[in-house]
C-alpha cells in the first residue's frame, strides 16, 4: 500500500530511441535511426499536484511519460517515496491515459467503467462508478453507448477507466488534443478536482495550453528536443523567466508564451540558427539555476489528500476473475440490442443458416441416378467451405475490436492474451454450434437416408470443428496484423489451399503428387472431408444406381468397365458408395483396408478432425502469451 503522501523523482533521465519512423523491413532488422530523446531531466512530483509537460511536437512529451510508466527503459532514476518504481508497482497502483483509446462497441458508459478490471466487487465497485460517473461529470449520458459520445464525453470515459482504480500517479497523454476550449477547460478542471480529492499526482502533456488552465497546473515542464527549458512551480513561472531576461508581455497567455521561446523556428535557416542557440543557453540558464528553484519550492506546501479516504482498488484481480470480467463484458455487448450488438447476434446465428439454406434451394431436387455421386459430392464440399469461410468472416468482424482492446488494455497488465481467448471461447462456442446445428438440420434431407440422430449430431460435430479451427487461425492471424481486409485474405489463401489440397473433391487423391498425398495428412480438411463423404456415401440407396430414370446401368451385381461398354452408357461409372469413395480418396500407398481403417474409419477421422479444433484452441492460448516486438503491439494502440 501506498503511503497517504508521496513524491515521486525523477532523477538524470537519459532515454534513446527511435526519431524517425521507419518501415516494417526495417524495424525487424533493427536498422532504424535512433537518438538521444530525453537528455538530462529532473523533476520532483508531489501527491495532489497537477504537473503539465509542454513542448511542441517531437520534444520528447510522450517518452517522458513512457519512461515514468516504465515502459521504455532509460539512464537515471525514477523513484516513488524514495524507492526505484518497477514496471508491476506503476501497473498495479499507477495509471496511464493513452492519447488514444477503443472501447468496446455496444457498452454503455457505466457498464464500460463495471467491467473495468478492478479488485472492488459489488456494492462497493457499484457506488465506486457512481463516484466517478459524477467526478467526471458523465451521470447525465451513463447510459449511452460509448460510441454515441462527444469527443470531450469520450475523453472524460477514458479518464474515468483510470480514475476507477485509484492511482497514486495518473499520467494523460494529450487528454485536451482536438477539444474546444469550453471544454478543454472542463477537462483540465475535474483532473485538477481529481487531483485534490483522489490525493494522486496527475502529469499531463499538452502541446498548446490556454491561459484559462494556468490556475489548475501546480508545475510545469517546458522540453524541447529532449532538454528541459523549465521544471518546476508555475507560481516561479512568471519571476524566473524575468529573471532571466525574458518577461512575459501583458495581456499574453504566459504558457504559449514560454511554450513559443522553447520551440525551434523552423521559418528559416537563419531563425533556425537562432531560436537553436537561444533554446540552448535557456537549458542551460536553467541547468545553473533550475536547482535552486526546485529546492526552494520542495518545501513549499502540497495538497494533501483525505486522510479519511481509504484506496480499495490498488492491484490487478485473481485470473480467473478477470476471465469472468470479460465474459461478461463480451456478452453485454452482443446482447445491448444495439446496431453493434444486432450485427454480432446476425453474424454468429443467422449467417450459416442463411447460406445453408441458398444451399438448399440449389440442391433440393436431387434424384438417385449415377450423378448424383458427384452432385452429393459437391454439396458436401460447399457445406465445408461455406463454414470454413463464414467463420473467417464472422472471426473477422466481431473480434477485431476485442482484439485491439485487449493490446490497450494489455500494457497496463490488466489480463494475458489466454484470458481473452479463453473468454472469446467461452462466448463463441456456444453461438457456433447452434448455428452449426441449424443449418445442418437444413441440408439434413438432402444427403441421403439418413434417420439415426446420432448421425445428424456427428456431422455437425464434423462441420463445427471446422468451424473451430478456422475461427483459431483467423484469431492468430489478427493477433499480427491490424488491418481487418488483409487478415482475412490471408486466412482465405490458406484456407483454399488445404481446400483444393485435401478435400479430395476438387481433385482426386490419386492425381496428387506423393509429397502432396503424404501433406494433406497434416490438414484438418481430409479428415473432415473423408468422414463426411463416407457417412454419406456409405448407405444402401448409392448401390447400383440407374443412369437415368430410363436407363440402368446393368442389373449385374459387379460392374466392370466391359460391361458398362456393352450396356452402350458410359455415365455408369460407380457401382456403389464404396467404388466412388475408393476413386476420390484412393492412392497407390493405400492400405488395402483402406475402407475400414485409416482414412475412411468414422471414429478416427471425427476425432482427428476434432483434434486439430482443441489443438488449434491450445496453441493459440501459447501464441498469445509469446511477447511480441513493441512496434508491432503498439501499432494496435495508436
Amino acid at each position: 500500500m501506498i503511503a497517504s503522501e508521496y513524491t515521486l523523482e525523477l532523477c538524470n533521465i537519459f532515454h534513446s530511441g527511435q526519431v524517425e519512423p521507419g518501415s516494417c523491413t526495417q524495424k525487424l532488422t533493427g536498422n532504424i535511426k535512433t537518438g538521444v530523446i530525453l537528455k538530462d531531466v529532473s523533476l520532483t512530483v508531489y501527491n495532489g499536484e497537477v504537473v503539465a509537460v509542454l513542448g511542441s511536437k517531437g520534444s520528447g512529451k510522450r517518452a517522458l511519460l513512457d519512461v515514468i510508466a516504465r515502459r521504455v527503459s532509460s539512464r537515471g532514476q525514477v523513484l516513488l517515496n524514495g524507492s526505484p518504481l518497477s514496471l508491476s508497482q506503476f501497473r498495479s497502483s499507477c495509471g496511464y491515459v493513452q492519447h488514444s483509446c477503443d472501447f468496446i462497441p455496444g457498452l454503455t458508459v457505466q457498464q464500460t467503467l463495471n467491467y473495468t478490471a478492478v479488485k472492488l466487487s459489488g456494492y462497493l465497485k457499484s457506488s465506486k462508478v457512481k463516484q466517478v460517473l459524477a467526478d467526471l461529470a458523465l451521470s447525465q449520458v451513463a447510459n449511452r453507448c460509448v460510441e454515441n459520445l462527444s469527443k470531450s464525453e469520450y475523453r472524460r470515459l477514458m479518464i474515468g477507466v483510470q480514475l476507477i482504480r485509484d492511482p497514486v500517479i495518473l499520467l494523460l497523454d494529450e487528454p485536451t488534443w482536438d477539444l474546444d476550449p469550453l471544454n478543454t477547460y472542463l477537462v483540465v478542471s475535474i483532473l485538477s478536482n481529481a487531483a485534490k480529492k483522489y490525493g494522486a499526482a496527475i502529469i499531463l502533456t499538452m502541446e498548446k495550453p490556454r491561459s484559462d488552465v494556468f490556475p489548475f497546473l501546480d508545475r510545469v515542464v517546458y522540453l524541447c528536443l529532449g532538454d528541459v527549458v523549465y521544471a518546476g512551480p508555475t507560481r516561479t513561472l512568471l519571476d524566473y523567466f524575468g529573471s532571466i531576461g525574458f518577461p512575459c508581455p501583458q495581456l499574453e497567455n504566459p504558457l504559449m508564451y514560454y511554450l513559443c521561446l522553447s520551440t525551434v523556428d523552423r521559418r528559416s535557416r537563419e531563425r533556425f540558427i537562432e531560436s537553436n542557440h537561444q533554446i540552448a543557453a535557456l537549458v542551460e540558464k536553467f541547468k545553473m539555476e533550475g536547482h535552486a528553484i526546485i529546492q526552494s519550492s520542495s518545501n513549499e506546501p502540497h495538497r494533501m489528500m483525505n486522510p479519511n479516504k481509504m484506496q480499495l482498488s490498488y492491484g490487478k484481480p485473481s485470473e480467473l476473475r478477470v476471465v469472468w470480467l470479460l465474459y461478461i463484458r463480451m456478452l453485454a455487448s452482443i446482447f445491448s440490442f444495439k446496431q453493434s450488438g444486432m450485427k454480432q447476434i446476425f453474424l454468429r446465428l443467422f449467417t450459416m443458416p442463411i447460406y445453408f439454406f441458398i444451399l438448399w434451394l440449389f440442391y433440393n431436387d436431387l434424384k438417385d441416378y449415377q450423378r448424383t455421386f458427384i452432385t452429393r459430392s459437391g454439396l458436401l464440399f460447399n457445406c465445408m467451405v461455406g463454414v470454413y469461410f463464414i467463420s473467417i468472416v464472422n472471426t473477422i468482424l466481431t473480434y477485431a475490436p476485442y482484439r485491439t482492446r485487449y493490446y490497450q488494455e494489455a500494457q497496463e497488465g490488466l489480463y494475458s492474451g489466454a484470458s481473452l481467448l479463453l473468454s472469446c471461447n467461452l462466448v463463441s462456442l456456444p453461438f457456433s454450434f447452434i448455428s452449426i446445428a441449424a443449418s445442418t438440420a437444413i441440408i439434413y434431407p438432402l444427403v441421403g437416408d439418413i434417420t439415426e440422430a446420432l448421425d445428424y449430431l456427428y456431422i455437425v460435430l464434423a462441420l463445427w470443428a471446422c468451424y473451430i479451427f478456422a475461427e483459431q487461425q483467423t484469431m492468430a492471424i489478427l493477433m499480427l496484423i491490424k488491418c481487418s481486409i488483409l487478415a482475412s485474405t490471408i486466412s482465405i489463401c490458406i484456407t483454399c489451399v488445404y481446400i483444393m489440397l485435401s478435400s479430395g473433391i476438387l481433385r482426386s487423391y490419386n492425381g496428387l503428387e506423393d509429397w502432396l498425398y503424404y501433406l494433406t495428412y497434416a490438414t484438418q480438411t481430409r479428415y473432415t472431408s473423408s468422414f463426411l463423404q463416407r457417412k454419406i456415401f456409405s448407405q444402401d440407396i448409392f448401390n447400383g444406381l440407374p443412369s437415368s430414370r430410363l436407363q440402368n446401368c446393368t442389373d449385374s451385381s459387379v460392374l466392370t468397365q466391359s460391361s458398362l461398354q456393352d450396356a452402350g452408357n458410359a455415365n455408369c461409372l460407380f457401382r456403389n458408395g464404396k467404388a466412388f469413395l475408393m476413386e476420390r480418396f484412393g492412392h497407390k500407398y493405400s492400405s488395402p483396408d483402406i475402407y475400414l481403417i485409416g482414412e475412411f474409419n468414422l471414429e478416427f477421422n471425427l476425432g482427428i478432425s476434432f483434434a486439430f479444433a482443441v489443438g488449434s484452441i491450445v496453441v493459440n492460448k501459447l501464441f498469445y502469451l509469446m511477447p511480441l516486438p513493441s512496434f508491432l503491439k503498439a501499432k494496435f494502440r495508436e
